[in-house]
Order: C-alpha cells, then structure tokens, then sequence
C-alpha cells in the first residue's frame, strides 16, 4: 500500500509570523497519522517551521535548492544548508520555475541527485500546458519529462521520490481537471515508471497538483493512481489544509 502524501506548496507567501501562525492553527487539530502531512515552506521560515512542528507528524519540505553543495551561485540555497535544517522533503521543477526561471529538465535531473544524494526526497513536478494538452501532446510532453528527469537515476532511489503531476493551466486558475483525466495521467506517468524501473512503479507515488481544495479532495483521492495532493492556496488556510490531511 502507497501511504498518501498531501504537502501544501505556500510558494512565495507567509512571513515568519504568518507561517508560526498557520503552523499553531493546523496544530490544533487532529491529523489523520495514515497520511503523510508535508510543508514545504520559504527557505526564511524553515528554522522557524521546523520548531513549529516538533513533536507533531508534520513534515518539513523547501521549495527549491541548487545541486551544488556550495559556490558562486548568488542567491541560491544548497542541499548541504537544508540539511542542516533538517529538511525532509524538497519540490523540484516546479513548473513555475520552470516557466519564470528557465528550469529544464536536465537542471531538474541534476537537483533530483543532489537532493537523493544529501537525503532529500524530491517532489518531481511535472505537467503540460493548456496549448500543448489540446494540441493532443500531453502525454509526449510529460512522458519527456519524467524519462529526461530520471535519467541515471538507479532504481533503488525510486521509492524516495515523490511525482507530482500538475497541469499548468490548472495551477492558481480555479480550473481542476476532471478526477478521471488526472487518475489517466498519473496511471500513464506510473506506466513510463514501469518502462523504466519495472515493478517499482507500483511503490512510487503520485500526486495530483491543480487547483486542489476541499471540496474536490475525496472524489481526487479515490482514484487508482492518485496517491496524494501538492496543494498551492489551499495550504496557506489551516482549515482547509487539515481538511485536505482528513480527507
């Protein structure tokens, strides 16, 4: 059985206050312990979070790193810093940093054995755009990603790693994409896996990513492939973030 893996992605929001205080908020309730809660905060706020939720399940996530340990890299953070944090879980290729700070797929495979490298579980995003899903290239382009994004990466590094398939024309726009057009994509992205590393496809977990929010959590989490949620804006309510975690 795949554990399900709900991270909130608070991106560029939450100053240290604002982040102890969501924290404190989500703290007063009760999680479900057989899913795996994830907050993968700003690189400014992760001593904070991680004082925050000592002595709850919550895990620690970052949104970004280099795949150096250290350099001339101005304004960059290195595995080496997030570890020293304790940082459990970092999101990689996002297709923000992709789109506003030309991430590729080869600087995405290079961050993905960095951060296996320093003991890091990468979250491994993936998707394709509106354009390119009704030019019927959906999955050619996500396929493309995920084989260029794992190369030489060995097999037994594949149940630390977390894929997300998110949808850019369904991220921060309201639109989702139907629970059964996402279950088909996360069952084809399980597919290459298997192409790729055999029976280990069935051990690796996939979130679904896109506008994720409450009232579509149950219905998302009830599909085959769909093993969990990288959720933006629903995150940064305590609320609503718990009740992603008590689907």
């Amino acid at each position: 059985m795949r554990t399900p893996i709900i991270a909130g992605n608070w991106k560029m929001n939450n100053t240290i206050k604002e982040a102890i205080e969501l924290i404190d908020g989500i703290k007063k309730n009760e999680l479900n312990e057989e899913v795996e809660a994830v907050v993968c905060v700003p690189f400014t706020a992760i001593r904070d979070v991680k004082e925050a939720i000592k002595g709850t399940k919550i895990k620690l996530g970052a949104q970004n790193m280099h795949w150096e340990e250290s350099g001339a890299f101005t304004g960059e953070v290195s595995p080496l810093m997030l570890n020293e944090l304790e940082v459990e879980y970092c999101i990689v290729g996002h297709s923000e940093r992709r789109q506003y700070f030309s991430e590729t797929d080869e600087t995405v495979n290079k961050k993905i054995k960095s951060a296996l490298a320093h003991g890091i579980k990468p979250i491994v995003c993936v998707g394709e755009t509106l354009t390119q899903r009704e030019a019927n290239k959906a999955e050619e382009v996500v396929k493309n990603q995920v084989v260029k994004g794992f190369e030489g990466i060995s097999v037994e590094d594949i149940n630390n790693i977390v894929i997300a398939y998110e949808p850019i024309w369904a991220i921060g726009t309201g639109k989702t994409a139907s629970s059964d057009d996402a279950n088909a994509m996360c069952a084809f992205i399980r597919e290459t896996i298997g192409e790729l590393y055999g029976n280990e496809k069935d051990n690796i977990r996939i979130q679904y990513g896109g506008s994720v929010k409450p009232n579509n959590i149950k219905e998302l989490m009830g599909k085959s492939d769909i093993d969990g949620a990288l959720v933006g804006g629903a995150s940064l309510k305590a609320d609503d973030f718990v009740k992603l975690i008590n689907y």
